[in-house]
């Protein structure tokens, strides 16, 4: 039963350890820092984009107000007075349009550049997508094959354990609890498996003068000791 159990174990803590879970633990961490970082870009870029409408918005009202200017100029029906407030107001608008282009240019350049780390964050968040539903993949299959294994062990271990005592089942259980899982220890080449140390001589004649049916256990560890043809008695 103890050998059972030892095994149970064993793929209970292969479960709770496998390399996937550090990763996607790692990854999703991962995976929050870079959606903050996509949405952070995206907002960005869409505030840039109102930026831009804005910027492109003032360079053709100022422009539509320099045609309806030159357009009056072409005319000829501009008398003296009003030609030169038309002209100099002509070279005030060409200086805000020019202003006004630079504006616009530097939006766009910054646009361009949100737009790069957008792109950038949104393919690594895809990756780092992929990533995990492989390593998810990777787990749940790790998972379906030992639990697979705990169910057979579990199917082994309860025809054993109806052979065992009750008094000596709560002992055992005792036992496991406070010794890290073990509560049963062969008795090999006269030492105890538990803690691996070698029973003495007074020892080893008070289990060689018990009886096949009396309970064993290890002066040292408090182990219940399990009697083989190899424990040297």
């Amino acid at each position: 039963m103890q050998e059972l159990d030892t095994r149970a174990d064993r793929l209970r803590h292969r479960r709770a350890h496998l390399p996937e879970l550090a990763e996607i633990t790692d990854l999703e961490a991962e995976r929050r820092r870079v959606e903050d970082e996509t949405r952070d870009a995206r907002i960005a870029v869409d505030d840039l984009a109102t930026e831009q409408t804005k910027a492109d918005a003032d360079v053709e009202a100022v422009r539509a107000r320099q045609r309806r200017d030159q357009e009056r100029l072409d005319s000829g029906a501009v008398g003296p007075k009003d030609l030169e407030r038309i002209q100099a107001e002509l070279v005030s608008l060409a200086r805000r349009i020019a202003s006004l282009e630079d504006t616009e240019l530097e939006v766009m350049e910054r646009q361009e550049e949100a737009q790069a780390r957008l792109t950038g964050a949104e393919e690594r968040l895809e990756a780092v997508e992929h990533r995990l539903a492989d390593l998810r993949a990777a787990r749940d299959a790790a998972f379906a094959e030992i639990d697979a294994e705990l169910v057979t062990v579990e199917a082994e271990r309860g025809p054993v354990a109806e052979q065992v005592p009750d008094d000596l089942t709560a002992l055992y259980e005792r036992l496991r609890a406070a010794k890290g899982g073990v509560g049963a220890a062969l008795l090999r080449a006269r030492s105890c498996g538990g803690c691996q140390l070698t029973l003495d001589a007074a020892e080893i004649n008070a289990v060689r003068a018990a009886s096949p049916d009396d309970v064993v256990r290890c002066e040292e560890c408090q182990r219940i000791l399990v009697r083989t043809a190899e424990s040297g008695l």
